[in-house]
């Protein structure tokens, strides 16, 4: 992972889909991919996911 890149774990809108040719997913983006939609993004763009919204934690 690159350094400052967000953790698309700890994201609002990562999702797993279940499909084993694309099992990560982005709802904030809408699309689906082999690997973690921030790594996505930041090949595709050069520039780290602005969507990352951190989840909410319970306490």
């Amino acid at each position: 992972m690159q350094k400052g890149m967000p953790n698309c774990y700890m994201c609002t809108y990562f999702y797993i889909t279940h499909k084993p040719s694309r099992p990560y997913g982005c709802r904030g983006m809408k699309f689906v991919s082999r690997q973690l939609p921030a790594r996505v993004v930041f090949l595709s763009s050069g520039e780290h996911c602005r969507l990352f919204t951190a989840k909410k934690r319970k306490q």
